[in-house]
Parts: structure tokens; sequence; C-alpha cells
């Protein structure tokens, strides 16, 4: 008969509910705290309805007059590693993290670039620029081929080909990749969100797939989140794609709700560990 199990989502709140390998919830060696497994999760970076696909009939203008809020000091600063090696930095400091309007960008833009709509509150949104005014993303659970403006919704925009430290393909086999794709949906796909799909054209990489990667044995995976300049605290993954996942959450909670979080969960632990009557634990903030 086999294991059938339905479409769920499994999400946390808190730092305080990320699973550890103790079953009370709590660390209970030296190291970094173990990520959520995202098993069955899908992203649901946005809510609002779309009108972005290119050749979708019953499309409405996109009025592009409404900026969505955006406050660039309140991105979440990180790194990935994988093993030893760092495969994803992001520092809001550099000038390459500047974000523009799409009108302004898609003078920026060349075929194969990775670009990335930023809004508070939201997930970032990822997509391939194909050429023409257009990009492809992953957009409510369909591969969709739209314009530019039409895909910001609002947004503000950049193009983050550098984010990942992988070797790009040509720019024709990425574009290639994005277009081979184009209206896929539902069951049909392999990526979770568009980060992972626009990421995986470019860069060609399975472990940007869904279950690309077995997850068994030690993390390899790391997720260095940088706190203030002398702070940061790691989370462990198994796959990469968990890990984007905990990424993109922390992006859409925003650097102020992570930090308070996160300081949060070290308070309770170092109240803990000074309880006499407590196991030793050790917080994991990295100096």
């Amino acid at each position: 008969m086999g294991n059938q199990v339905d479409k769920m989502k499994l999400s946390h709140q808190s730092y305080a509910e990320v699973p550890t390998v103790d079953p009370n919830g709590l660390d209970t060696e030296e190291g970094p705290r173990i990520g959520v497994s995202y098993i069955f999760s899908t992203d649901d970076e946005e809510q609002e309805g779309d009108n972005s696909n290119v050749d979708g009939a019953d499309r409405e203008p996109h009025t592009g007059t409404e900026q969505k809020h955006y406050d660039k000091s309140n991105e979440v600063e990180c790194a990935v590693y994988h093993r030893e090696e760092c495969i994803y930095e992001k520092s809001v400091k550099t000038a390459d993290m500047e974000t523009y309007s799409p009108e302004i960008l898609l003078n920026k833009c060349k075929a194969g670039d990775l670009v990335e709509f930023v809004t508070t509150g939201q997930c970032p949104h990822w997509a391939v620029y194909v050429g023409d005014f257009q990009v492809v993303h992953l957009h409510r659970a369909e591969i969709k081929n739209s314009f530019l403006t039409d895909a910001s919704q609002g947004r503000r925009c950049r193009i983050v080909n550098e984010l990942y430290k992988f070797k790009a393909l040509s720019a024709e086999m990425v574009v290639q990749n994005a277009m081979e794709q184009v209206g896929a949906k539902d069951r049909e796909l392999s990526w979770r969100n568009a980060e992972c799909f626009a990421a995986w054209c470019r860069f060609g990489k399975r472990e940007f797939k869904m279950g690309g990667e077995i997850k068994i044995g030690k993390q390899p995976y790391r997720l260095k989140i940088l706190m203030s300049d002398k702070q940061s605290h790691m989370l462990e993954f198994q796959s990469l794609e968990d890990l984007i996942m905990e990424k993109r959450r922390n992006n859409q909670l925003g650097r102020t709700s992570v930090v308070q979080e996160l300081a949060n969960h070290l308070n309770s632990v170092w109240e803990i560990n000074s309880d006499p009557l407590s196991d030793p634990i050790t917080a994991q903030t990295a100096q």
C-alpha cells in the first residue's frame, strides 16, 4: 500500500522551537544548533494576486505606480558554508547590494542574470532575466514567463549573480534552463521556491532541487547569521534546500526580529545553564 502523505507545511515560530539533537529542545553539547528540516514545506512567498504572465490572455495591465516599503538596514546578513567552504555570502554594506526600481534595473540586466525583488515583510522573490524585458520565475506553484516590471509587483530589485559562489553556466545555458521549464506547475515542479529555481537555472546544481541530496548523517551545511559586528549565530542543516528555507524565513522576518528572536533564545539557554539543577548547556554564540 505504501506510505501516503498529504501535502502539508512544517514551520516554527521561534528558535526555541527549532529541532535539536535533544528531544526536549535543548542543546546538550557544543557546536552549532541543528536547523529545522522543512520536509514538506513550500514557500508562501507572495499572497497577492498574480497578473504577470506574458502570454496570459486575461492579464490586467500592471500600473507600476505603487512602490512597496523596503528598509535596507533591516536585511539579515548571513553566510552559508558547505563543510569549510563558503558558498554564499550576503552583506548589505557592499555596493552590489544596492536596489533599484524595475525600470532602472532593466538598463543593467543581461540575459542570464539573477534578479532579486525585495520588500519589507516578504520573502525575497528571485527570477532569471531572459532578455527582451522579461524574466522566468517560480510564482504561485508555476514557472512563468513575465515582464520584469510586472514580476516586481512594486518591489525594489537588484542583480544577485554573486551571492552564491558556485561557477555559473553560460548565459545561453541559463536562459535555456529557464525557458524549458515555463509552464511547469504543481507536482511537475522540482523546486520549493523561486530562489532555488533561479539558482538552479544559473548554476545547474542538483542541490537546489527537492530531494537533490540524501538527508542522512552529519549536517554538512551551516548558516551563519550575523547578529552584530562581533556576534553571530550558527545553525546546521542536512541539505541546502532546507537551509535556504530557513534563510528565507529570516529574510521575511527582518534583521530586528531575527536578532531579538536569537537573543531571547540565547537568554533562555543561559538561564537554564545558571540553574544548579540543570545539565550543562552551551550557548552557541560565536564571538
